[in-house]
């Protein structure tokens, strides 16, 4: 789409760009092109896009994808769009304010990437809400102005050196690929914009996240600050400093990632941080009656498919949402999928029951919950010839976990959840689909 068809396609529709709205449409189809040509588009994707307005992006997505969701705001271009794609079964247009939509739906839409020339207004808005971990994104390209994208990108020493940049770069590598001149926009905005490429990072060591964010909201508060004054009580800041080998009097700018997140674990209390298994953990071998016969590691009875016992609970909350974790990338089996709330193995001598109530503790940091049983799944390839007891529970407090073990949990609609790992089963621990499958017999409607 050129200027002259976009001029026409809003006048067509009665649109009159809003700056309140931050609304700067793309004119050139080369600039477009190379945008969409970062998403490295494959025919199983879904992209979903936010902002398409008169589609000058999306003319180049359609019909190279399995299914294209376009988000909105404006409702007259949200309107064309649904006359244009009336129909079409792999387009979806959704006419609301992506700073607020909920993006776990979009889950059960995996292998799921991101595009969006996002309104300068509410850019900042739109990209926590769908790029914070978790997110179901295996990719990211957005456009935004220029001096956002530099801070996204930006290391200690540079000006542009802050929260955001150490936010995104904790979770995405950012490649900064394409500058787009004013001239390429309708109206003209009066900065320059550029795009960047994202890609989810895999190689950071484990950490916890709401830490780290509180660190750095303590941090950059007030910058010019001393870090040591700034930060909690509880460690020695000397030892601190030491650990990180930087001068005592540091401020929060001097810091770069890997000094952030290695503080973050100096910070971290809890008790299993930095334990994502223990192969040396003595458990309860059984018979196939679920009979105690002898007792073996937990390295051991994996290496040889010994006959063992585990427990897995579901935490639901008032919603009737259910709690999934993802498991950390340093597990030894199914690391970095999706799996139940919580689950673990029952040490030698434990009972289920007694078991559920310590791996809640352990793993989510629930003390008082009242469980019941929901079934018992016999030993398989699946679950890894683990009988295995599915508890229920329900909590709507607070939850803390060992970033050693998990990556992050959140909260799911149950029907999500069934369609989620109809579309994609590779996306959770097969254990956990055993024992969904298990729940979900035990329901009438999990909608």
């Amino acid at each position: 789409m050129n200027h002259g068809d976009i001029r026409k396609h809003l006048d067509l529709h009665g649109v009159l760009p809003s700056r309140q709205l931050g609304q700067n449409f793309l004119t050139d189809a080369t600039t477009a092109l190379t945008i969409v040509s970062h998403l490295d588009l494959q025919a199983d994707d879904t992209v979903i896009e936010v902002g398409p307005g008169a589609g000058s992006l999306t003319c180049h997505v359609e019909g190279r994808v399995r299914k294209l969701i376009l988000i909105e705001f404006d409702a007259r271009l949200a309107a064309a769009l649904k006359d244009r794609y009336a129909g079409r079964a792999d387009v979806e247009v959704i006419h609301e304010d992506a700073a607020r939509i909920d993006i776990r739906r979009f889950f059960a839409e995996r292998p799921a990437k991101f595009l969006g020339n996002l309104p300068y207004s509410s850019g900042g808005a739109i990209m926590k809400n769908f790029l914070s971990v978790p997110h179901p994104f295996c990719r990211a390209v957005i456009m935004l102005q220029k001096e956002v994208i530099d801070r996204l990108g930006a290391g200690p020493g540079n000006s542009d050196y802050g929260m955001l940049s150490l936010r995104v770069q904790s979770a995405w590598h950012v490649e900064i690929v394409q500058q787009v001149p004013p001239d390429v926009f309708y109206p003209a905005p009066q900065v320059d914009s550029s795009v960047a490429l994202l890609i989810p990072r895999q190689d950071l060591p484990a950490f916890d996240r709401r830490l780290f964010d509180e660190l750095l909201r303590r941090g950059f508060g007030q910058r010019r600050k001393q870090l040591h004054k700034l930060m909690p009580a509880g460690q020695d800041w000397k030892h601190v400093t030491e650990q990180l080998d930087v001068p005592l009097t540091v401020r929060a700018e001097e810091l770069d990632l890997a000094k952030w997140i290695h503080l973050t674990q100096l910070y971290d209390t809890h008790p299993l941080k930095e334990i994502p298994q223990k192969g040396s953990e003595i458990l309860d071998l059984v018979n196939d009656n679920d009979e105690v016969t002898g007792q073996a590691t937990r390295a051991e009875i994996h290496a040889q498919n010994l006959l063992h016992r585990a427990v897995h609970i579901f935490v639901f909350n008032k919603r009737r949402e259910v709690l999934l974790q993802l498991r950390s990338r340093f597990k030894d089996k199914h690391p970095g999928v999706w799996d139940s709330s919580s689950a673990g193995h029952i040490d030698a001598g434990e009972s289920y029951a007694t078991s559920a109530a310590r791996e809640l503790e352990e793993e989510l940091g629930i003390t008082s919950a009242s469980l019941v049983e929901i079934g018992k799944l016999p030993p398989s390839p699946a679950t890894g010839w683990e009988f295995i007891v599915l508890y229920a529970c329900r909590h709507d407090g607070a939850l803390r976990f060992p970033c050693s073990e998990i990556d992050t949990v959140q909260w799911f609609p149950l029907s999500l959840v069934e369609q989620w790992i109809q579309h994609s089963p590779q996306d959770f621990a097969s254990g956990f689909i055993e024992c969904w499958n298990l729940f979900a017999a035990s329901q009438k409607d999990l909608r």
